[in-house]
């Protein structure tokens, strides 16, 4: 069995669309993206070099897909980010999409049929645990089918107000365990949730 990990950047009120730059999703009128960069330090590095540490496999929505296909192959030899651009480069991509064109990011696969059945025998594989990144669509549906196992949310402190969230009203309610958190200068907060089991309720007398 593999895991499926979601990772995300998100503010204060659940938002996570177009975290990294204005042209990333300027859907219904978005105009905030780009609201992570004023925070990026050595923390935050260091947070996503350990993220990527472990094997994985990537499991992408088509808009994230296409983001970061038109990016990650293209990035410069002598850039800071070549490591990272040759590890999502190499790795087995996996990639919720109802469009028939090709995926021509190499090692780029559709994924047929119901989502949660295809993700369902993805995990009862061996090998590499799935890991997410954006994707909010998919994600949802994810966890409203209970299939996230570990959340690894960087959390920023803003408000956006508006916005593509993470969670949606449909979430199969989950309890979590906080495995490790960790706060930068800027008031951004690293934290890592593992899944465990069901919630637990109870009143105070």
């Amino acid at each position: 069995m593999r895991k499926l990990v979601v990772s995300a950047f998100i503010s204060l009120d659940g938002v996570i669309q177009a975290p990294g730059g204005p042209g990333e999703d300027p859907s219904d009128d978005f105009r905030l993206g780009g609201w992570i960069v004023p925070y990026a330090d050595e923390a935050i590095s260091r947070n996503l070099q350990d993220l990527l540490s472990q094997p994985f496999d990537l499991l992408l929505g088509r808009n994230t897909y296409d983001i970061f296909a038109a990016y990650w192959p293209h990035v410069p030899a002598d850039s800071g980010s070549r490591a990272i651009a040759d590890l999502f480069n190499s790795v087995p991509k996996h990639v919720a999409t109802h469009r028939s064109d090709t995926l021509d990011w190499q090692n780029s696969h559709s994924l047929t049929g119901d989502l949660a059945d295809a993700i369902r025998a993805l995990q009862r594989e061996d090998g590499a645990d799935l890991l997410t990144f954006g994707s909010g669509d998919m994600v949802r549906q994810l966890l409203a089918a209970g299939l996230v196992d570990e959340l690894r949310l960087v959390i920023y402190p803003v408000i956006l107000g508006r916005g593509k969230r993470l969670f949606g009203d449909d979430a199969l309610p989950s309890a979590f365990t906080l495995a490790r958190s960790i706060s930068t200068p800027g008031g951004v907060l690293i934290a890592r949730y593992l899944r465990d089991g069901e919630v637990r309720t109870g009143a105070f007398e």
